[in-house]
């Protein structure tokens, strides 16, 4: 960071061009890279860069480049990142964070060895509600968090099924589980539990795509259900074909207090409060009343938690500005970001073990633990 500012180098012009890097105090875009001509000049356009890379290995050879942010397919992420890091690269990378577990294991080893700064860019985890809601569990509202369920729900992928070159794109019968941080964020990225282990059970049809693909997935959708090491229940659910509406949220059960994000189908953000209250209930016997209110969202983003340039509303929610904010920030300062090397493998290894065990007809299965000890 010679220059004052965190010098950028941002790999993917899809996704890649939909965060702040130009616009954060403390950073600036020094070079972009994609393989299509079209991407790469809509990444130069957007960040008013003049230095362009065809090859992920000139990004990182290019010695005025301090970090990374790699937007590209789900199956490069964990190799491009590992050979970032050992590039002398900071490495900020989309979701998952990898695709086995072998390589969640040398992610964490190459980060550990290097002591660069690596983070993962979960949308969730800076969703408006899911602020509000780690807010109030700092606080203890919600007493103890006993069950909590998250849904990802995107039909419609198809026409992404294909490159711009007719070949089959990465995202062709992807397993759902093997994209799970969107829903496991929401819990682990909230009280900081892990999840220990795992039965899962999928669902498919004889489309040709689930006979034939690179990850053999017979799936459509799939439906785990976690325990954390805390003693508690997690339902995931992840759909990528249906009769939906399509969603990312979740819905958090407290002994004080439960919140449920905005439903699809039309119910906004509700809270329910235990009080100390009593009703009747339809078959005579006396109980609790909780109280129910609906829940007025509050856009962080505009607040101060942002550096004034990055209060927009950007893309998921407005959680873009905050991902972009807490890489830099976090190298500026010196300090683990949120979602660290630790965090991204504890959102990703579950699913990848969830696959498994809905390919075993719901065997239950550990996960393994990455935290240091």
């Amino acid at each position: 960071m010679k220059s004052g500012k965190v010098r950028m180098g941002v790999l993917g012009g899809s996704f890649g061009a939909s965060f702040q890097w130009h616009l954060h105090p403390h950073s600036t875009v020094e070079a972009v890279c994609d393989a299509l001509p079209e991407r790469r000049r809509a990444l130069q356009e957007t960040y008013s860069c003049g230095k362009a890379y065809t090859d992920f290995d000139q990004l990182i050879a290019d010695p005025d480049v301090d970090a990374v942010a790699i937007c590209s397919g789900a199956p490069w992420h964990a190799r491009q990142s590992i050979a970032a890091l050992k590039a002398g690269k900071h490495v900020w990378c989309a979701v998952p964070a990898a695709m086995s577990i072998e390589e969640c294991q040398e992610l964490v080893e190459t980060v550990e060895k290097t002591g660069l700064t690596y983070m993962m860019g979960e949308t969730s985890y800076y969703r408006q509600t899911m602020i509000s809601a780690r807010q109030w569990w700092r606080e203890g509202r919600f007493g103890e968090i006993f069950y909590t369920e998250a849904e990802y729900h995107h039909a419609g992928l198809e026409p992404l099924f294909v490159n711009p070159d007719g070949s089959r794109s990465w995202r062709y019968a992807f397993p759902p589980m093997h994209y799970p941080t969107h829903c496991t964020a929401f819990l682990v990225g909230l009280t900081g539990e892990r999840l220990t282990e795992v039965t899962c059970y999928g669902w498919g049809d004889d489309r040709q795509e689930l006979k034939d693909n690179d990850y053999n997935n017979p799936f459509w959708c799939q439906t785990a259900l976690f325990r954390t090491d805390r003693g508690h229940t997690f339902r995931v659910c992840i759909f990528w074909q249906g009769a939906h509406r399509g969603t990312e949220r979740a819905q958090w059960y407290g002994t004080k207090m439960s919140f449920f994000m905005e439903h699809p189908n039309g119910l906004g953000p509700v809270i329910v409060r235990s009080t100390e209250a009593q009703e009747t209930d339809d078959a005579g016997f006396v109980r609790t009343l909780p109280v129910f209110e609906h829940y007025e969202l509050v856009e962080w983003w505009k607040t101060e938690m942002l550096p004034e340039p990055l209060r927009v509303n950007t893309g998921h929610d407005g959680s873009h500005a905050f991902l972009t904010h807490e890489f830099v920030d976090a190298l500026v300062n010196g300090r683990r970001p949120a979602i660290d090397v630790y965090e991204a493998v504890a959102y990703t290894a579950p699913g990848i073990i969830a696959h498994q065990s809905s390919l075993r007809d719901g065997e239950k299965l550990k996960i393994p633990q990455f935290d240091p000890r």
